[in-house]
């Protein structure tokens, strides 16, 4: 499995093999020495499968807090994506800035969110299948997010406002500049 470290640092994009044939393919999609050669000290405890009907649903921009901050391996097996993360880590060089990646069933991507990032996907083809692995189990008290549409970050969906597809809950969450972090950033 190819890894390769991105611009917000210690997010990697995985890139797994798939072998294929005329009878379909096969693929590890997750082997634990790998994974942890790159992040090392990494344990998931759950994996999550989430399917939107529809070309423009975004979910999130979503994380949990302290302590059940939650990291995330994420992947498309069915469909296609825009996942976006902003790093939530004070003090890191890049606090509040994002990345955006596509990953779909084609390019058999996977990204790794590490805890203190909020993280959103947005569907770009219908019947789109989301999955991920955590590494904390949901904590409702600690469930967080930010406005997905805060003009401070400049995501740029790829669809129009009134296309877009939310859940009440993500509809009414604060800007980043409304919100007191509790990640901190650590260098080594």
């Amino acid at each position: 499995m190819h890894a390769e470290e991105l611009a917000l640092p210690g997010v990697f994009l995985f890139s797994p093999v798939k072998h294929g044939d005329d009878r379909g393919f096969f693929s590890e999609t997750f082997k634990a020495r790998d994974f942890n050669a790159v992040v090392p000290g990494i344990e998931f405890v759950q994996d999550n499968h989430s399917l939107s009907s529809e070309a423009g649903v975004i979910r999130g921009m979503h994380f949990q807090t302290p302590p059940h901050a939650q990291g995330k391996l994420v992947r498309v097996p069915r469909g296609k994506v825009l996942d976006v993360i902003v790093d939530l880590r004070v003090g890191s060089p890049t606090f509040g800035e994002h990345i955006s990646v596509e990953l779909s069933a084609q390019n058999w991507q996977q990204l790794w969110v590490p805890a203190g990032f909020a993280h959103a996907f947005c569907t770009l083809v219908p019947d789109t299948e989301f999955c991920y692995k955590v590494t904390d189990y949901y904590a409702p008290e600690c469930d967080g997010g930010i406005a997905f549409d805060d003009p401070d970050l400049g995501i740029k969906w790829p669809f129009a406002a009134d296309a877009l597809t939310l859940s009440d809950k993500d509809k009414k969450l604060p800007r980043l500049k409304d919100f007191s972090s509790p990640f901190r950033f650590d260098a080594a």
